[in-house]
């Protein structure tokens, strides 16, 4: 896991199946009230099944030599990862690759970024060197899992799925828009909250490197469009399925809630899906304030505060936030993780539409 803040995520895994989809790997699920019969699934080849089998157990294998070279991590010392340098986990990352299991490379690429990321890096690295373990476990008793939570452990180990509806249709407001880049691909996230439904939603596009994706969604403006949701326990991302009409200026804002409220919402989240690093929030009345060397966001209408993660505060979104708020409580959208609060976007004390802060 990177850490969630100053526009900056995990590498998102491109949607293109390798050589099977989760789609192949799952039971049909019954979209119909209790009592009625399921309704069946697409037909596979039996080319498709073979393949979805072979990349299975492959996984399989993956994820096994992962928990030994876990073990025999723990049993050396994580002084010894540190010690060992970026070419440990880049070799276990070329072996998840070789297993076909690209969520797990990615996941051990970031453990060799942590392994020497400061006096914390040891606290870190156990952390998420947990949070490895236990995605490997899934993976290895998937079959004793509720079919969203293991559509989720699908997803985190890199097999790709196809959205399956029902598809939502709504007036959408666009609450933020950042991308992410490395040297093969650069992801745009787009952050969209659903008028009538409530929802908030995570579109995903992707372009290759040095180009920006196609999808342009102006933040603060809203779009009439059907949206329709990927399979997963709490999973926010959906697909665009069609538009009904240009982006539009609208003076809606998204609800929203406390600080105390937004780590609740976190740790909920965290139930369906151990490995989120974040959840989307939109926090109602907060001021942004200096506290030591760092930020945060104090709450008008509790006493309580959350930090302000430490990449974001050296982006000049937070200087934004802070002459916008002029010390007045401003309502801010953002992303809260276990590190703090990325804000990525906010509204002024009165009318005005939203300022991109990323």
């Amino acid at each position: 896991m990177t850490d969630q803040g100053g526009c900056r995520t995990a590498t998102q895994v491109p949607e293109r199946a390798l050589d099977a989809t989760s789609d192949e790997l799952r039971e049909p699920v019954s979209d119909t009230a209790g009592g009625e019969a399921p309704t069946p699934a697409p037909p596979v080849s039996p080319a498709a099944l073979r393949r979805a089998r072979r990349r299975a157990e492959r996984i399989t294998a993956g994820a096994t030599e992962l928990e030994q070279r876990l073990a025999d991590l723990l049993r050396g010392g994580l002084i010894s990862a540190e010690q060992a340098g970026a070419s440990l986990w880049e070799e276990t990352a070329a072996r998840m690759v070789d297993a076909q299991a690209p969520g797990l490379a990615n996941k051990v690429r970031e453990l060799g970024s942590l392994a020497s990321a400061g006096a914390d890096a040891p606290v870190r690295l156990l952390e998420e060197c947990a949070l490895l373990h236990l995605l490997a476990q899934a993976w290895l008793r998937r079959d004793r899992l509720p079919e969203p939570l293991a559509a989720t452990v699908r997803s985190r180990v890199g097999l790709t799925a196809s959205p399956d509806g029902p598809a939502i249709r709504d007036d959408w407001l666009v609450l933020a828009r950042y991308d992410i880049s490395d040297s093969r691909l650069t992801t745009r996230r787009t952050w969209l909250h659903g008028r009538a439904s409530g929802r908030t939603a995570l579109l995903l596009s992707y372009g290759a490197a040095g180009r920006a994706p196609d999808l342009t969604l102006p933040v603060g403006l809203a779009v009439d469009a059907e949206l329709t949701p990927y399979p997963g326990a709490g999973q926010p991302r959906m697909a665009l399925a069609e538009r009904f009409g240009a982006p539009a200026p609208t003076a809606v804002r998204p609800p929203g809630t406390t600080t105390s409220g937004a780590l609740a919402r976190y740790g909920a989240a965290l139930r369906d899906d151990p490995w989120r690093e974040s959840v989307p929030v939109t926090l109602n009345r907060v001021m942004p304030v200096p506290d030591g060397d760092g930020w945060q966001l104090a709450d008008a209408d509790e006493d309580h505060a959350l930090p302000v993660t430490a990449a974001a505060r050296s982006r000049p979104g937070l200087w934004r936030l802070v002459a916008l708020s002029g010390g007045a409580p401003v309502r801010v959208f953002g992303e809260c993780g276990p590190r703090g609060f990325t804000p990525l976007a906010a509204w002024p004390p009165g009318p005005g539409e939203a300022v991109p802060l990323c």
